[in-house]
């Protein structure tokens, strides 16, 4: 779990999460149908590597050892998150889920984002809405003296509001100097349990939302499908705890 001990870690946590924004900002543009997701991850890349920092997905390992071969998380319609380019193209129709993360100066940031690509028709754009809402919401609870279980009980309870599915076998995490830390951070469960957050704790709040039932199959080496293989919709945001409302690291 980590604590920021100093302001010359939260600059270096800060300018590892404003790179991340970068790159979310130069994929952008390429989120159309057509575009091949392999132009995507290059330009990911190189705006990553321009700015001094490492793509932290890039060779990242696996339990079994496998490294994933590329600077981004490419995840369409049923591939709840790890799903890869592969040079597939964007057609419309879909949802796609871009996760990113950079290393910098040995600190890690997390984030991820959703896209509706053309008509994907009113139950997919209300997913992609709600998915993001439900990360709005998350945050907000996520203040010194609260309970993490809160975070958690914010996302599960707005997307079952709106008829949707929480996925349950993959949670938000810690991160500082790697990129998955404790504590877990749940999307799901009753307010106020689990550890008191404390000012300067670092985590990735990420929720998952289906449109069909919550339960996923493991494909290959990297990727999480749903089950019913319906479409799911994940943001991310990497936040630092406050007295007050939580700063949000990668967000230009």
């Amino acid at each position: 779990m980590i604590h920021i001990k100093s302001d010359a870690e939260l600059r270096m946590m800060r300018k590892a999460g404003k790179i991340l924004a970068s790159a979310f900002e130069a994929a952008e543009p390429l989120m159309s149908a057509g575009t091949n997701a392999d132009d995507v991850d290059r330009i990911v890349e190189e705006t990553i590597r321009s700015q001094g920092a490492i793509p932290a997905f890039k060779n990242h390992p696996n339990a079994d050892g496998d490294r994933f071969p590329y600077s981004v998380c490419f995840s369409i319609n049923e591939e709840v998150v790890h799903g890869m380019p592969r040079g597939r193209k964007i057609e419309n129709g879909q949802i796609i889920g871009l996760d990113i993360g950079v290393i910098y100066e040995g600190w890690y940031s997390d984030s991820a984002r959703s896209y509706a690509i053309g008509e994907v028709g009113a139950r997919g754009q209300e997913l992609v809405r709600v998915t993001r809402e439900c990360l709005d919401l998350a945050i907000a609870e996520a203040k010194a003296g609260a309970r993490l279980s809160n975070i958690g009980h914010a996302v599960q309870t707005h997307a079952e509001k709106h008829g949707f599915s929480v996925i349950r076998e993959l949670v938000g995490h810690g991160i500082g100097k790697n990129l998955w830390e404790d504590p877990q951070v749940p999307n799901y469960g009753a307010p106020g349990k689990g550890p008191v957050l404390r000012k300067n704790m670092v985590i990735a709040i990420e929720p998952m939302i289906a449109i069909g039932g919550p339960e996923v199959d493991m494909i290959g080496e990297w990727d999480v499908l749903t089950r019913d293989r319906k479409p799911a919709a994940h943001f991310e945001h990497t936040i630092v705890i406050t007295d007050g409302d939580a700063e949000i690291l990668t967000k230009l």
